[in-house]
């Protein structure tokens, strides 16, 4: 079967006492999403993102929010990364590499994506107020982290400058798609996996 004609799509569930979370994704999509978690701001996010990277997403998400957002956010990041995992496989023919930089009026953010199967976070955000509403924009940090730790990739997130909380976060989440996007795009010339070692 041609590589291309491959449509690399994955699907994880997780039921703890805190959560039940469930996530299908595909990679070679449209950007057709269904999310879903309770956590507006979250599903705002989550919707960019899979609108941005051209991924077909769809997050359902069940969690304790009446003590806190944080269960929720943390473990929705563990099963993406999960999925993307399942949905890359032996990442034989992968880009590997991404980066971007999107604007959103004031703000920068810039995004480089590795998914070398070593996972590390950099995080370079500062933000002027952490909450939006009632909700916890410095909760994303801990987001990135599961999602880095499970899927398996190493990622920087930056932003040089920027005023608004919202578009702060706006910015990363199209940027983290975009990067994320390229690294799983597929290249032509490739035989095996872009690693001198052999594998990711």
């Amino acid at each position: 079967m041609n590589q291309q004609s491959v449509h690399r799509t994955a699907f994880q569930e997780r039921k703890t006492a805190e959560t039940a979370i469930r996530v299908q994704w595909g990679l070679d999509g449209s950007g057709n999403n269904q999310i879903k978690t309770s956590i507006p701001f979250l599903d705002h996010m989550l919707n960019l993102f899979g609108k941005h990277g051209f991924f077909d997403l769809t997050v359902e998400a069940k969690g304790d929010i009446e003590i806190d957002d944080h269960h929720t956010i943390e473990d929705v990041g563990i099963v993406m990364g999960q999925v993307l995992t399942k949905a890359l496989g032996t990442k034989e023919g992968i880009s590997r590499f991404g980066w971007a930089a999107v604007p959103l009026d004031e703000t920068l953010a810039q995004v480089t994506v590795d998914l070398s199967g070593r996972p590390y976070l950099v995080y370079n955000v500062a933000l002027p107020t952490r909450y939006i509403k009632t909700f916890d924009l410095g909760l994303f940090e801990d987001f990135f982290q599961a999602f880095v730790s499970q899927g398996g990739l190493n990622l920087h997130v930056n932003v040089p400058y920027g005023r608004n909380p919202h578009h702060i976060m706006e910015a990363i989440f199209k940027a983290f798609a975009k990067a994320l996007d390229q690294a799983v795009k597929r290249e032509e010339r490739l035989q095996g996996v872009l690693s001198t070692k052999g594998s990711l």
